[in-house]
């Protein structure tokens, strides 16, 4: 018997108010169910997204007050279904904001947050320059959440160039990577397919990776291309470059069959990093 489960990977566009964005995501996300959709994945930033000067500016509330994940919860209960909110801008420590993803289940109920860690402070070009830092406070801890289908390893957009991240994921037990993101149209050309392939192949890991779309309020662009692929490195799935959603079927047990074949999980090893003597590691490793 076979996990199956039908998951949605919703593409919606970077918007500049909470409303325009719950408008657009909660039409979408409906299309996916109506298209037998039982895990709905949104993108970062799906509550709202703008830049300013270089610096990305969501739309931003109190976690308790925050509209967003309030009718987001909502459309999970209304929808039973399981919905993942890539994330949204929630007020945070002094003057600066969290990026927070979610895992609610289909009674509406979060079981699972994740702040981001890897925030994006990038110089792609003389004028695109991002400092997500001057604004987002760093989460500092990992998350796996359990689904009815398997075990869900959480992450946000930057995060993706750190593998050291999805190797603890998976380590965990993840056999569903989530990389919701809001990736810039350049970077996304260059690295955003083999990026996430990668994850996968690495950690015999299905992925599952919905991007916003479209111009960026303010200046700058996300990729789209909203990515399911399999734990062998394929890609089932890939969203394109336009508004709109999809639905695919994945096989969770085809995550274990990967590890079987190559169990590079198990095959770790400690060493020495360059800068630390070599007799450190031999005596650690005689103790």
């Amino acid at each position: 018997m076979t996990r199956e489960v039908r998951i949605g990977c919703v593409q919606t566009r970077p918007l500049a108010t909470f409303e325009e964005a719950v408008e657009e995501a909660y039409g979408l996300a409906a299309g996916a169910v109506a298209a037998g959709a039982e895990l709905v994945c949104l993108p970062e930033y799906c509550g709202g997204l703008k830049s300013e000067g270089g610096l990305l500016i969501p739309p931003a509330a109190p976690e308790a007050r925050h509209p967003v994940l309030g009718a987001l919860r909502d459309f999970a209960r209304d929808h039973r279904t399981w919905t993942l909110i890539g994330s949204i801008a929630v007020d945070g420590p002094g003057d600066r904001l969290i990026n927070r993803g979610y895992l609610v289940d289909d009674q509406g109920d979060i079981r699972a947050h994740y702040d981001k860690i890897f925030l994006f402070d990038v110089d792609l070009s003389p004028s695109q320059q991002y400092r997500e830092s001057a604004v987002v406070a760093p989460g500092g801890q990992a998350v796996v959440a359990e689904t009815p289908w398997g075990r869900l390893g959480m992450t946000i957009c930057y995060d993706l160039r750190f593998p050291q991240l999805y190797r603890a994921l998976a380590q965990a037990g993840a056999e569903i990577l989530a990389v919701p993101a809001a990736f810039t149209k350049l970077t996304g050309e260059a690295h955003w397919h083999v990026l996430n392939r990668a994850r996968a192949i690495e950690n015999g890991a299905l992925v599952v990776a919905p991007c916003a779309v479209g111009p960026v309020p303010g200046g700058g662009a996300a990729y789209g291309h909203s990515l399911v692929i399999s734990p062998w490195g394929e890609v089932l799935a890939d969203g394109g470059d336009g508004v709109g959603y999809m639905v695919t079927t994945v096989d969770i047990d085809s995550v274990v069959t990967a590890r079987g074949r190559v169990p590079s999980l198990r095959h770790d090893q400690r060493f020495n990093h360059p800068d630390e003597p070599e007799s450190e590691l031999r005596h650690s490793a005689a103790a």
